[in-house]
Order: structure tokens, then C-alpha cells, then sequence
């Protein structure tokens, strides 16, 4: 019989210092993805090199975290970017990445959307196949990590390239398995035994509620835990705790 298992991943490197960068690497025995900025929403040569090599003795699997490349809005808003210079842009972030993590002979595993550019390219058909063409075409080993039953995914399927199924531990889903959006009331989860419940849900493909209480079913190969959140270390801690005890193993 199979052991269950779970990928826990976490976006990290969004810090400008040093300190930042420690800070992060307190997480990493309790996980084992790290998504790393690029440089384009966040992060820095500096950060990156940091992250890189405390994400390479924790063994994790290391990925590009490229997003809108606005550092004073964190990419968390739309850009109306021309769209061949948003290409450009994230492949010069991954690439960024990718050269530095081969200073320390270590391989990217995967790639994940940040902030606005994951919404959009869930919302955006088009723009979702444009990305996930460029991975096809620039980074073909990389895995994308992305939201589970929306475009990201269809796009990947179609381009027939590794999709890793992304859920959410701290946020409510509508009807349709789609994300409920954070203006929404009840759409942020801050109720860790809550949390933990929709976490073995996505774990075991079993049942769980959607804000407007259906029932929902479906299973992710990767859990999303937000290192930005207030407690996100006790968090991380205690998930990894709660998953031991539950005979359920933490791997990429």
C-alpha cells in the first residue's frame, strides 16, 4: 500500500534583506516546495542566491516565482502590459533565477504565478496558453504549479505539459471550485482546525464546504501555505506536526 502523501509548498525570497531571507528559511523544515521571486514583484540577486542555497540544504524542490514586474504594488495588481514585453519579462525572471540557482548546481524544478498574474491567467484564457507556451518553449522541464480546475491547467493540458494541481488551506472555494475572491465575505480562513479539515479534504479527495455551503470534491497534488500570513511559522509547524501524526508524508 502507498504511503499518503502531500507537497506543501510556499512562496518565499519576497524580502530585500538578509534577515528577510532567515526569516524564511524557518519555514523550510515544514515544507517541501519553495516558490522563489525573480526579481519582478519582489526579490533581488541577493535574496535569490540566499534562498537558493537554504532552500537546497532543506531539500526542497525549488521553483521561479515570477509575477508583474511592479515591486511598489508587490504585483498584486493588473498591469495592461503589451503583451510580448510580458513575456519577456517573465522569462527574463526565471532565467534570473535559474542562473543562479546553476551557481550552486541545483536544477528548478517548477514555475508558479505570482499574485495578479496568477488571477489573471486563470481569468484569461488567452493569456494562459501565451504562458504556458513560453514554458513550453523556454523551460520545457519545469512542472507549473497552479490553482486546480481553472485555465492555468486546460492550458497545460492542451501544450501536454506536467501540471501540478494547486489548493489552498486558508480560502474558501465557490460552487464551481474556483477560488472565492478576498473582498468576499468568509473568503479567508482563519480558523487553523478549519484550515486542517479542508487540507485532509484536498489531501484524500473526500468532501468539503464551498462558501455557500455545497458540497465539493475534487484532489490537489500540492497544498499552498502563505508565508506572508500573521503566525505563518506556527502554522507551518503545526501542519507538519498534524500530518505526521495523521501518517501522511510531506514530499514533492
Amino acid at each position: 500500500m502507498n504511503t499518503p502523501h502531500i507537497d506543501i509548498n510556499c512562496d518565499l525570497g519576497e524580502g530585500k534583506s538578509v534577515a528577510d531571507c532567515e526569516r524564511d528559511a524557518t519555514m523550510m523544515p515544514f515544507i517541501s516546495r519553495c516558490n522563489i521571486a525573480c526579481g519582478g514583484h519582489a526579490g533581488n540577486n541577493t535574496t535569490m542566491r540566499l534562498s537558493v542555497g537554504h532552500a537546497k540544504r532543506n531539500r526542497l524542490a525549488i521553483g521561479a516565482h515570477p509575477g508583474y514586474p511592479d515591486r511598489e504594488n508587490f504585483g498584486r495588481i493588473s498591469l495592461a502590459m503589451e503583451r510580448t514585453a510580458l513575456l519577456a519579462s517573465i522569462r527574463e525572471q526565471i532565467r534570473a533565477l535559474a542562473g543562479i540557482a546553476a551557481e550552486q548546481q541545483i536544477e528548478l524544478t517548477h514555475i508558479k504565478l505570482h499574485g495578479a498574474l496568477y488571477n489573471d491567467a486563470e481569468a484569461d484564457t488567452q493569456l494562459a496558453e501565451d504562458l504556458v507556451a513560453l514554458i513550453v518553449r523556454e523551460f520545457p522541464s519545469l512542472q507549473i504549479l497552479g490553482l486546480a480546475n481553472a485555465a492555468m491547467e486546460r492550458a497545460a493540458q492542451k501544450f501536454r505539459q506536467p501540471f501540478l494541481r494547486e489548493g489552498f488551506m486558508d480560502r474558501r472555494y465557490l460552487n464551481d471550485h474556483q477560488l472565492s475572491p478576498r473582498t468576499q465575505p468568509g473568503a479567508l480562513i482563519d480558523d487553523f482546525d478549519q484550515c486542517l479539515d479542508q487540507v485532509m479534504a484536498l489531501i484524500h479527495g473526500s468532501p468539503f464546504r464551498s462558501i455557500d455551503d455545497e458540497l465539493l470534491l475534487f484532489h490537489v497534488d500540492s497544498i499552498c501555505l502563505h508565508g506572508d500570513t500573521p503566525g505563518a511559522h506556527s502554522i507551518a509547524r503545526n501542519l507538519h506536526q498534524h500530518l505526521q501524526l495523521s501518517g501522511i508524508q510531506i514530499r514533492a
